[in-house]
């Protein structure tokens, strides 16, 4: 099914619902983990679009050296908002420290899941630290529904925040967004990378994001081998996105909720 993306209309609706999110969540002030590269920099566009730069903080986190450390530096003083930068190489340090200290795994190693899950846990608990610090503020999630799509996230890392103004646009859409925005370019084109091994998204994930998307829009995915990895790696990581499930002891709740997150018992 061909379908055409119209940036200028997506964009209307989308500062609508962030102004509405926002302001459901208890809102007024906004923090962002700035990598420099396309989703943190059309969401902190975005952001500065619907509550002013004075509202939205930025925050930059390299893990010690980080060569590309200056296009979050860039793309914080092109958009004007208040920004802070804070490394987290010595926490990672001491992270690995201690787990290596631990008797449970005195005969295993971290795993390099571990180390490459550990930076984007210990960058979002920084930003709540800093939300929780600063009056009306809400962490902005910054997340793609390409990259979700196949689980390429970590949770309760990068897969955190009060809502996710990108989560149902693909790459190709967050930059046609990024553009409508007058994000630059060199921002939008940035190829992501995992910040630990070198390599680009594409690269670990094994197929394009181009071929990726093609398939969520349109279901057009001639491959059968790719068509199979994307659609495991979706199947295996929606537990990264779902709420926490609990069991239901088919007791009566009876005080007034908000929202779908508890069983109804009749």
């Amino acid at each position: 099914m061909k379908y055409k993306f119209d940036p200028k209309e997506t964009l209307e609706r989308l500062e609508a619902w962030t102004k509405e999110r926002l302001a459901l969540s208890g809102g007024k002030t906004a923090v962002i983990g700035i990598s420099g590269g396309k989703d943190s920099s059309v969401t902190a566009a975005l952001m500065c679009r619907v509550i002013g730069p004075e509202n939205v903080y930025g925050i930059l986190m390299p893990n010690e050296i980080q060569p590309d450390i200056s296009y979050s530096h860039e793309i914080a003083e092109f958009l004007g908002l208040q920004w802070s930068e804070i490394d987290i190489g010595p926490m990672s340090r001491a992270f690995h420290q201690q787990l290596e200290k631990s008797s449970l795994l005195a005969d295993r190693m971290i795993s390099p899941q571990t180390r490459l899950n550990l930076p984007p846990r210990i960058r979002m608990t920084l930003l709540y630290a800093i939300s929780q610090s600063i009056d009306d503020s809400r962490v902005i999630n910054t997340s793609n529904l390409s990259e979700d799509w196949v689980g390429y996230a970590t949770i309760y890392g990068d897969t955190a925040g009060a809502f996710a103004p990108l989560g149902m646009l693909t790459t190709e859409e967050v930059i046609a967004i990024g553009r409508e925005l007058g994000v630059p370019e060199k921002f939008l084109v940035k190829p992501p990378a995992d910040g630990l091994t070198g390599q680009t998204d594409e690269m670990i994930l094994g197929f394009s994001y181009e071929t990726l998307n093609a398939y969520l829009r349109e279901g057009i995915l001639p491959d059968p081998i790719i068509r199979e990895k994307i659609d495991r790696a979706h199947k295996l990581s929606r537990f990264k996105f779902e709420p926490i499930p609990m069991f239901d002891p088919k007791l009566p709740l009876e005080a007034e909720q908000v929202g779908d997150v508890y069983p109804q018992t009749d």
